[in-house]
């Protein structure tokens, strides 16, 4: 009876599945389609005519030992000297971080659809965001070099600029997603649009922006890395200073500091994000989990927990004033004061000339003579224009032998479609240590490995990006309605079938975002990997700097800012079409 049954419920599903009403087609979605199979081919394209090949890459691993070989032990430096180049690049990181953060609430606010006082103000808000992100923070470095000198106030200001684009984005993107009803009621009642932002959007979108913020730095701590090239302060640039001078045990042993350093950060950083998100259960990692055992029983609990009774202290305005010293409250406020107390020893640390940044606009003329007007000097336009399209050869490339990886890790990393705990707890974790390498350094590695050329890039770019690709896929797989997947359970479907018909149809809108964002990063990336040998343009921006060419430098930045604006163009084409 019971073998039966089971191939009656499976021919059932299937017919559900068969006669599921279909979305008419329009011409404008097919013509999206469309581009897309074309970039991915392009892709395929680019991979073939890198002369890629995975078999070529594991050979060549007898490269790497005999390498090992002649560089023999690591060596690091002093340990007091080394806790000080900790300190000094994490908290270098972390105000830049910060910075941009700040200077991103008021771009997000009119940027945002919903709260922008008009199309034009839209406009010129999203522009600087992609001007901001298109512009490499190696490039910024150079200019704030000229400017301050060397020491840790470029490499803020280059990081708190660069990551303005990317965190006001991600900051936008929020406050469109918010519930209109609290801040509509409270313009309704007479309330100021500064009312109406802190007490109707900001309590929303806040758990959303400190994921962002946290997330961001974990990603501006692997790229301090690339800006130790020109004269940043910090771990970076001991690095440089000891491959340049062929000291390969030093600088591995620091690119090894480096690698433990990013773990570390994003460990912190999910612990943080956990305890702060609250019922937010998707966004939570293993780690979370980990360090915070009680949410185990909190994300089981749904609806229960968001029910439950409120506390005897919330019953009245004059009882929440006397609201109690409970245990979750010290530890909040000891939180709070801990945060304070990072953020402030970070600024001691870095050790800032406050008086630079008024002396600094007297600079600003002269600095940007010598950037403007941009000119290829003697390099010839066709030159510039093939390593530009070489370039974008390996981002392509790049993030099209990140998809099926990365489809497959975050799957298996989601916790509605992992098969159990543990195989999800095992996805997390490779994640996270594929995305504490820097690309740079993995990049050198590789270039040791491969030799000089695309294929060092490729590959670099592709093992990164399946440790960022594969954990926005498991957010958004975990963020999707699960009521078709419980439907599906219910009339007998199998894990595979609901993975299927369900949760992929409702996290392809979000997996063709987030590839769009991982072509956008690998094109930035690529061209900071040409520096080291990696292939495309970052060669000759990184010889025009040091050159003092700086309007080549200028005119490469266009180049990269032409090409960002279109991928940026067709993201937004792509998520209105395809949402």
């Amino acid at each position: 009876m019971t073998a039966v049954a089971a191939p009656r419920r499976e021919g059932y599903v299937g017919g559900l599945l068969a006669r599921a009403p279909k979305r008419p087609v329009s011409p404008e979605r097919i013509a999206a389609a469309l581009t897309l199979i074309v970039l991915v081919g392009l892709g395929i394209a680019s991979l073939v005519q890198s002369g890629f090949s995975l078999a070529g890459v594991l050979s060549s691993w007898g490269n790497a030992q005999r390498f090992m070989t002649r560089v023999g032990a690591l060596t690091f430096p002093a340990p007091l000297d080394l806790l000080w180049l900790i300190a000094l690049t994490v908290g270098l990181v972390l105000v830049g971080t910060l910075v941009a953060a700040a200077l991103s609430v008021p771009i997000a606010y009119l940027a945002a659809s919903n709260t922008t006082p008009g199309p034009v103000w839209r406009g010129i808000a999203r522009f600087i965001g992609v001007l901001t992100r298109s512009i490499p923070d190696v490039v910024l470095a150079m200019a704030f070099v000229l400017m301050f000198s060397l020491g840790t106030l470029p490499g803020i200001l280059a990081i708190g600029i660069h990551s303005i684009g990317m965190i006001s984005k991600m900051f936008a993107d929020a406050i469109e997603q918010i519930d209109e009803g609290p801040r509509l009621a409270i313009r309704a009642a007479g309330g100021t649009k500064l009312q109406q932002f802190t007490a109707g959007v900001l309590p929303q979108v806040l758990p959303s922006w400190v994921a962002t913020v946290l997330h961001r730095n974990d990603i501006n701590l692997r790229g301090s890395v690339v800006l130790g090239y020109v004269g940043v302060a910090g771990l970076g640039l001991e690095m440089s200073y000891a491959f340049k001078a062929l000291n390969y045990g030093r600088g591995l042993g620091i690119a090894l500091v480096i690698f433990v350093l990013c773990v570390v950060m994003e460990i912190v950083s999910s612990a943080v994000r956990g305890a702060m998100l609250g019922e937010t259960a998707q966004t939570r990692s293993w780690i979370d989990r980990i360090l915070h055992p009680r949410l185990r029983a909190e994300a089981g609990s749904g609806a229960a927990t968001a029910t439950a009774a409120k506390p005897a202290w919330a019953a009245s305005p004059a009882t929440a004033v006397r609201r109690p010293w409970t245990r979750e409250r010290r530890r909040n406020a000891i939180a709070g004061w801990v945060a304070v107390a990072i953020v402030i020893g970070s600024l001691i640390v870095c050790q800032i000339q406050w008086g630079d940044l008024i002396t600094v606009w007297a600079k600003i003329p002269e600095t940007a003579a010598k950037f403007w007007p941009p000119d290829f000097g003697n390099y010839d336009t066709a030159v510039m224009l093939g390593a530009m399209r070489d370039t974008i050869a390996i981002a392509l490339a790049a993030t099209v032998l990140t998809l099926l990886p990365s489809l497959l890790l975050g799957s298996f990393a989601a916790r509605n479609v992992a098969p159990n705990g543990t195989v999800r707890g095992i996805a997390r974790f490779l994640l996270v240590g594929i995305r504490g390498i820097p690309e740079l350094i993995l990049a050198i590695v590789l270039i040791v490995v491969t030799g000089l050329g695309p294929t060092a890039g490729i590959v670099a770019l592709a093992i990164g990006g399946i440790g960022l690709l594969g954990k926005l896929v498991a957010d958004s797989f975990e963020e999707v309605d699960r009521g078709p997947e419980r439907a599906l359970r219910a009339v007998g479907a199998t894990r595979m079938q609901a993975y299927a018909a369900a949760t992929v149809p409702q996290g392809t809108r979000a997996l063709i975002g987030h590839s769009f964002y991982m072509l956008d990063t690998n094109i930035r990336a690529a061209t900071i990997l040409g520096i080291v040998g990696g292939g495309g343009v970052g060669y000759y921006l990184l010889n025009a700097g040091q050159g003092s060419r700086y309007e080549v430098v200028t005119a490469i930045v266009l180049m990269i800012l032409a090409t960002v604006l279109v991928v940026e163009g067709l993201a937004m084409w792509m998520r209105r079409v395809f949402r």
